[in-house]
C-alpha cells in the first residue's frame, strides 16, 4: 500500500511539472511562447483549458489551424481585401444547433474548421478562388455555417448533402455528403452536374473534389500558399480543389530565345456533361520576355498553331491569326496573359503548338516560340445510381 501511495504521489508530481506540458501545447494547440506570455498561464493550465473547449478536435485542430494561419498570411500579402471577408469562429452550441436543425451529424474536421473561422461573407472575389472567361465568370465563397445549413438538401439526387461553397454568378456549389446514400461515400465532396440523358430529371453526375473536409481544405490551402494557382488582380484564380482550378504545372514551361511560355489549366463542371460526353476545359497562358533581352528584340505575335489530341489519339490542328483577337507586342520584361478554352469528348487530352512572332526592328525576321504540351484531365466522377 505504501509503495502504491508513493508511486501515485510521484506520478502526480510529474504530471504537474509545467514544462512537460509545453510540447503538448505546441503539438496539439499550436500555442506559441508569445501567446503563453499574453495569457499569463502555465503550460499545464493552457493545455487543460484548451482541451476543455476543443478536446474533441485534438486530432484535427493543429492541422486545420496551421492551414488557416498559412492562408491568412498568404492573403495578407497577396489578397489583403479578402481578410475582411473572413468571419469569426462559432461556438460549440452553434454547431450543435445546426445538427439539430438538419437532423444529421457534422464531421468533426468540418466542425473544427468552423471553430477557427466561420467561413466568409458572401462577397466577390470568393475565398475559394475565381475563374474568368470572356463570357463566363465564377467566384466561390466558403459558406458560413448558417448559410450552409439553410442550403442543406433532402431532395432526390442530393439527399443529405450540405453545401460548402457557393458562387453567386452561376449558382454552383460544392456539396459534402453527410451520409452514404445515392451512391456517395460518407463525407465525400463533389460538384453536381445534371445527367442530361437520364430519364429521371433529378439524376446528377458527381465530380469528386475531396474525400473528407480535412483533405479537401488543406490540399486547397497547400496549393495556394505554394504558388500552385496564379494570382490575378488580387484574386486567387482557382477553384475549390486540386482537381478544379487553374492549376499551374511548374514543368509546363518552355523558353525560346528570350520568350517564356507557361500554362495553367482548369476543368469546368458547370459547362461539362458526362452523358453526352462533353468535357470543358479552360487554360490561361502567360507569355513573358526576359527583362535582360536587348531592346531590338521587341516583337509582335502574328499567329498561333495548335495540335490538340484527345485520349483516343484523335488529332485536330488549328491555325489562325493572333490570340483571342489580339496581336500583342512583347518587349523586355513585359508579360502578356490571356485565357481561352477547349472541349473534349474524352475525359482527358492535351495541347501543344507554337506562336509565330516577327521582330519590329527587322520585319523580315519571323520565328516560332514553343508552347509546351499541357494536359487537361477531368476529375473522378460518379454517375447516378
Amino acid at each position: 500500500i505504501y509503495s502504491c501511495c508513493y508511486l501515485n504521489r510521484r506520478l502526480n508530481q510529474l504530471s504537474s511539472h509545467d514544462p512537460l506540458w509545453k510540447r503538448h501545447c505546441k503539438k496539439y494547440w499550436l500555442i506559441s511562447e508569445e501567446e503563453k506570455a499574453r495569457r499569463n498561464q502555465g503550460w499545464r493550465a493552457i493545455f487543460i483549458s484548451t482541451y476543455c473547449d476543443l478536446g474533441r478536435y485534438i486530432h484535427y485542430y493543429a492541422t486545420l489551424k496551421k492551414a488557416w494561419d498559412d492562408l491568412e498570411q498568404y492573403l495578407g500579402q497577396w489578397c489583403p481585401r479578402m481578410i475582411g471577408s473572413l468571419k469569426e469562429s462559432v461556438r460549440e452550441e452553434d454547431l450543435d444547433a445546426v445538427e439539430a436543425q438538419i437532423h444529421c451529424k457534422l464531421p468533426d474536421d468540418y466542425r473544427c474548421s468552423f471553430r477557427i473561422h466561420n467561413g466568409q461573407k458572401l462577397v466577390v472575389p470568393g475565398l475559394m478562388g475565381s475563374m474568368a472567361l470572356s463570357n463566363h465568370y465564377r467566384s466561390e465563397d466558403l459558406l458560413d455555417i448558417d448559410t450552409a445549413a439553410g442550403g442543406f438538401q433532402q431532395r432526390l439526387g442530393l439527399r443529405q448533402c450540405l453545401p460548402l461553397t457557393f458562387c453567386i454568378h452561376t449558382g454552383l456549389s460544392q456539396y459534402m455528403a453527410l451520409e452514404s446514400v445515392e451512391g456517395r461515400n460518407k463525407y465525400e465532396i463533389f460538384y453536381q452536374c445534371p445527367d442530361q440523358m437520364a430519364r429521371n430529371p433529378s439524376a446528377i453526375v458527381m465530380f469528386i473534389t475531396g474525400t473528407s473536409y480535412l483533405e479537401w481544405f488543406t490540399s486547397y490551402v497547400n496549393k495556394v500558399v505554394t504558388g500552385g494557382y496564379p494570382i490575378i488582380r488580387d484574386q486567387i484564380f482557382s477553384l475549390c480543389s486540386p482537381l478544379y482550378r487553374y492549376v499551374h504545372d511548374k514543368d509546363c514551361v518552355a523558353t525560346t530565345e528570350d520568350i517564356t511560355v507557361s500554362v495553367s489549366t482548369s476543368f469546368l463542371p458547370e459547362l461539362s456533361s458526362v452523358h453526352p460526353p462533353h468535357y470543358f476545359f479552360t487554360y490561361r497562358i502567360r507569355i513573358e520576355m526576359s527583362k535582360d533581352a536587348l531592346p531590338e528584340n521587341i516583337c509582335q505575335l502574328e499567329s498561333r498553331y495548335w495540335r490538340i489530341t484527345n485520349a483516343k489519339g484523335d488529332v485536330e490542328e488549328v491555325q489562325g491569326p493572333g490570340v483571342v483577337g489580339e496581336f500583342p507586342v512583347i518587349s523586355p520584361g513585359k508579360v502578356y496573359e490571356y485565357t481561352s478554352c477547349t472541349t473534349f469528348t474524352t475525359t482527358s487530352g492535351y495541347m501543344e503548338g507554337y506562336y509565330t512572332f516577327h521582330c519590329l526592328s527587322n520585319k523580315d525576321r519571323f520565328f516560332n516560340v514553343t508552347i509546351p504540351r499541357f494536359h487537361m484531365v477531368c476529375p473522378t466522377f460518379k454517375v447516378p445510381t
